[in-house]
């Protein structure tokens, strides 16, 4: 059920994404009078789910679900009509407009991409908000798993600046350290401020680790529920209890009592609690796996998140803002691909888009992630790939500076060149996802 939830929103999330950036083309087509013969969600290689003709156009959906097109009259795209190309140009034909009409025609993608993420967290932030928890604000301080451990950082530490840059919200803390690459982490450790210097190639590290939570919020350990066939709850532990100790020691953190039960495989341990201010012993037999069933209390129950409320009017910047920032990130993220050891590896496909949706349904996280998604589809697309939206302005950009057009024959060939090119990311991005599933 999860995968198919996982599955449900990147189809709804691509299927919005699609439409909307040929919708972009097709508004622009139809303001310059050039005729849109189809207009397409999915692909249909040999036969399409459903179309229907209104117009001169025709509107379909197609079985592949690998993205969309508008078939523009007149222009060599990714339906390679060259039949239509051999006859003489009608006025109403992509290639008889004015270079800078085919210019905006060809950004009209790429350009409604950017305002649906701009829109999209507008209305996100002026219905949710935001809430985020600030650096300073993480008092128990951090721990941190193996990785976190290669970095030099330890449980306990409190991160203040990252190369003597404080970072607002401490969520962002792991991305800002991949995508800024910092070389140096600011800490507090044992009450003594001190300078970490991040190991070299430890940014190409973390980019093909799989998990974002090589550093997390230290919390205390307070009973929020049990697994079914809890340890805990059989040996008499409640709902709200607070554990603090194992045996004869204390361990206050849920990281140092969950490290310390690992000690204690098939043996029975006296877990010290606190409940309604007293204090109890309780015998617990530790079963195989090292754990007693109990999940803690989140991050929010003990720290001091802040929120934003935006209205409509204040919504408005901030969207641009994040907009503009999440475009920083994903163009960050592309420069690590190349500056980075084999960093390629870390390209990912459709497994890779969908397991970033949260497998129950969110739609708070759903939007999030479609606006985002509305961006990098506008970064992708305006690269200056032949067959992609920014192929096609690099060469309308040349025609309009040298002011001469090239050849139909060039183009034709430049689009082969190009969908071979697609093709080959294609594979090559879903080929390292299921080669990440054997690993």
């Amino acid at each position: 059920m999860d995968i198919l939830i996982k599955i449900l929103q990147l189809l709804l999330s691509l299927s919005i994404l699609v439409i909307f950036h040929e919708l972009g083309h097709f508004i622009a087509a139809r303001i310059f009078k050039t005729r849109v013969e189809k207009f397409y969600l999915f692909f249909n290689p040999w036969f399409s789910l459903f179309k229907i003709r209104k117009g001169e156009t025709e509107y379909g959906m197609g079985w592949l679900p690998l993205g969309g097109y508008v078939k523009i009259a007149g222009m060599i795209d990714e339906s390679m009509d060259l039949e239509q190309m051999k006859k003489p140009p009608q006025p109403w034909e992509f290639r008889s407009k004015p270079a800078w009409q085919r210019l905006i025609i060809m950004l009209g993608g790429v350009t409604v991409n950017i305002l649906l993420a701009i829109l999209i967290y507008i209305v996100m932030l002026s219905f949710w908000g935001e809430q985020y928890l600030p650096a300073s604000a993480v008092k128990y301080g951090i721990t941190v798993d193996s990785v976190g451990y290669q970095i030099g950082l330890r449980n306990g530490d409190k991160i203040i600046s990252l190369d003597h840059k404080t970072v607002d919200d401490f969520m962002d803390i792991p991305k800002t350290i991949i995508l800024e690459e910092a070389k140096t982490i600011q800490i507090e450790r044992d009450g003594r401020d001190t300078t970490l210097w991040v190991p070299e190639k430890m940014i190409s590290i973390l980019i093909h680790y799989k998990s974002a939570d090589f550093i997390s919020v230290r919390i205390p350990f307070v009973v929020r529920d049990f697994v079914q066939g809890s340890a805990a709850k059989k040996a008499g532990i409640l709902i709200n209890d607070q554990i603090i100790g194992l045996n004869d020691s204390l361990y206050p953190y849920f990281d140092q009592f969950k490290t310390e039960l690992q000690h204690h495989k098939n043996r029975q341990v006296t877990v010290r609690v606190i409940r309604d201010k007293d204090s109890l012993n309780v015998p617990v037999l530790v079963p195989e796996t090292g754990l007693i069933g109990v999940y803690p209390q989140p991050p929010i129950h003990y720290l001091e998140f802040r929120e934003k409320h935006y209205n409509i009017f204040t919504a408005i910047p901030a969207g641009f803002i994040r907009t503009w920032e999440g475009a920083g990130n994903y163009l960050k993220s592309i420069k690590l691909i190349f500056s980075q050891e084999k960093a390629y590896e870390s390209v990912g496909g459709f497994i890779s888009i969908g397991n970033i949706f949260p497998s129950s349904w969110n739609w708070q996280a759903f939007w999030s992630l479609t606006a985002f998604l509305s961006i990098m589809l506008a970064i992708l697309n305006i690269l200056p790939i032949p067959a992609l939206d920014g192929g096609h302005v690099m060469f309308l950009l040349y025609e309009i500076i040298v002011r001469r057009k090239p050849s139909e024959r060039f183009l034709e060939y430049a689009q082969y060149v190009g969908m071979a090119l697609l093709l080959g990311l294609l594979i090559f991005a879903n080929a390292n996802d299921i080669i990440k599933l054997f690993k």
